[in-house]
């Protein structure tokens, strides 16, 4: 991965990043915003229901104490009244509910279940209070049965006068009582009534059953509860509920339901996550444009510096940047450009001093190497000089003698010249389809038979083809023997193999020899550099010379006292001949 696209997605990512926790910061207050307003809102529905609770019960109390004193009731006390004028208190003060019950709580006269008559009322009323007992309390909630079951209703007991009944009366729960809560908008009470009842302020509640479990928590627990109930599949359906439970002496009547609709929370959460989607794609396409400009301008001069780099490293010295900017992108490609100058200087500098070095060192060299034959043949010049001058007889052994030495001499001359006009001439190699057991064999062989040198072989198993000029392979490899050879002039092994390598193969030849230092080693290959009292240096020069040629690699492993190892490693493909 480039640095551009790393650029562009660590922009991209950190403008996501950003807008989606904004976004989730922004959802997470709303919502909490939400719960707490709604919270306030069902405390606020419940205190206005227990406020309407508590003045229906005062109304309540003010009409049964109207039947309480009217004249109806002492006729019913009396036993002179109709036996359906309880009937007609009740709806004449709008009761749904009235019982004349003589103190023990008999029924002398019922409106709703006028053939109670006789039986006890068990409207749960205890039978022990007393009159001026009854006159005190306050309305409150009880089941109330009839003949097609029961129902809660919110009653008030008040005595006679005269004490001898006491007159019960009460009204249903009925959506009539939740619709005078004067619910907020997206609000709504539901009341659930013993058994099953549910019921809102329109009447029976529609799929009841989502709400059982909240019932059925607040009817276990005794506390108020809260759930929230999905009716939909969508989240825009759903409802916070509240549930209170309704109880008298112990006795669970009913629950209140405080429901608040999430519609508004969702609705707003959801156009949150479309804004921070449309501002995190818009601030996602902005930040690729910023980061594709900025990487444009950083790694555009970046990538040019990369491609000087490489061409630096491929030998071209004269490679120059443009410098397009004066910050610290141009700043680098101005020192790169610097750089580049001072390494063409630096270059044309070092290929002086080393021709300069080159031909001191081979004026040397050659000095060395002349002068060695240059004196023998200065002493025979001079010698027949003197023996010609003595006596003419003595002059001819002298004359062959001296001959014999000059020819001598001459000829190591001229095999010194041959060395260096070899390696000052060394051709290009003409390629052609080599075996290298086969090459190896063959200039072994050469070599075989030399005591006190003993020749070990050991080529790998098959063939090995390689693209070589076979003539300058032999060459090199025979220089290596010589060169092992010369290192053990008291006797050894001499051990030459071939290896198969990763994509090529290895040619090695190891001697017993007194070994190299680390120092040695690194010069070893430099021209007319030798370590033997007579030689020229060039021996293994030429070896890297044509190993160099065939696109391989020469190296040597040596210590002092523990022999040396030459090793070339060639590749097996060269070209179209393989």
């Amino acid at each position: 991965m480039t640095f551009r696209t790393k650029l562009l997605l660590l922009t991209s990512l950190t403008v996501a990043g950003a807008v989606a926790l904004v976004t989730g910061a922004v959802v997470v207050s709303t919502r909490r915003a939400f719960e707490h307003i709604d919270v306030a809102r069902r405390e606020a529905l419940l205190d206005q229901f227990r406020r309407e609770l508590d003045a229906r019960g005062e109304e309540l109390s003010r009409r049964v104490e109207q039947v309480a004193s009217s004249s109806a009731v002492e006729q019913i006390t009396s036993g002179v009244a109709e036996y359906d004028r309880a009937q007609a208190e009740a709806q004449a003060q709008s009761l749904d509910f009235l019982d004349v019950v003589e103190p023990d709580l008999t029924i002398i006269s019922s409106a709703h279940w006028p053939v109670r008559f006789g039986y006890k009322n068990d409207w749960n009323i205890s039978p022990g209070i007393s009159p001026q007992d009854w006159r005190a309390t306050k309305s409150f909630l009880a089941r109330i049965p009839l003949p097609e079951g029961t129902a809660v209703a919110l009653v008030c007991a008040r005595p006679a006068p005269g004490g001898k009944a006491l007159v019960i009366g009460g009204r249903k729960l009925n959506p009539e009582l939740l619709k005078s809560l004067g619910i907020a908008p997206g609000m709504r009470a539901l009341l659930w009534l013993a058994p099953d009842d549910l019921i809102d302020a329109q009447g029976p509640v529609e799929n009841a059953a989502k709400l059982e479990p909240l019932i059925a928590q607040v009817k276990a627990s005794g506390r108020e509860s809260t759930a929230t109930v999905q009716w939909r599949a969508q989240r825009s359906s759903a409802e916070a509920f509240l549930g209170l439970p309704l109880s008298e002496r112990g006795q669970l009547m009913g629950v209140l339901l405080a429901g608040t609709s999430l519609r508004e929370e969702t609705d707003l959460e959801n156009a949150i996550v479309w804004i921070g989607i449309m501002v995190g794609g818009s601030g996602i396409a902005i930040g690729v444009l910023l980061g594709w400009w900025t990487t444009l301008r950083v790694t555009h001069p970046v990538e040019q510096l990369a491609a000087g780099a490489r061409a630096v490293a491929a030998g071209d010295w004269s490679t120059r940047v443009e410098v397009s900017s004066h910050d610290e992108i141009g700043e680098l490609a101005d020192s790169f450009n610097q750089m580049t100058r001072q390494l063409v200087e630096q270059r044309d500098r070092a290929i002086q001093a080393e021709r300069v070095a080159a031909w001191r060192e081979l004026a040397r060299r050659l000095a060395h190497e002349l002068k060695n034959p240059l004196f023998p043949l200065q002493i025979t010049i001079e010698n027949l000089q003197r023996a010609r001058e003595r006596s003419a007889s003595e002059f001819d052994e002298v004359f062959r003698e001296g001959t014999t030495t000059l020819l001598a001499e001459l000829s190591n001359l001229k095999t010194i010249v041959a060395r260096f006009s070899d390696f000052a001439r060394m051709p290009a190699p003409q390629f052609e389809r080599v075996d290298v057991n086969e090459l190896v064999r063959g200039v072994t062989k050469l070599y075989e038979g030399r005591p006190p040198i003993s020749l070990r072989l050991e080529l790998a198993e098959g063939e090995f083809w390689i693209a070589a000029d076979s003539d300058q392979l032999r060459r090199a490899l025979g220089n290596l023997l010589l060169n092992a050879m010369d290192a053990m002039p008291d006797g050894g092994t001499l051990h030459v193999a071939t290896e198969s390598i990763k994509d090529g193969v290895r040619i090695s030849v190891a001697d017993t020899g007194r070994g190299l230092t680390p120092e040695e080693c690194e010069r070893l290959f430099t021209p007319y550099y030798t370590t033997k009292h007579h030689g020229t240096g060039l021996g293994l020069a030429i070896v890297q010379s044509v190993v160099t040629d065939h696109h391989g690699k020469v190296s040597v492993v040596s210590e002092p006292g523990s022999g040396s190892r030459f090793m070339i490693e060639l590749p097996l493909k060269q070209g179209d001949l393989i």
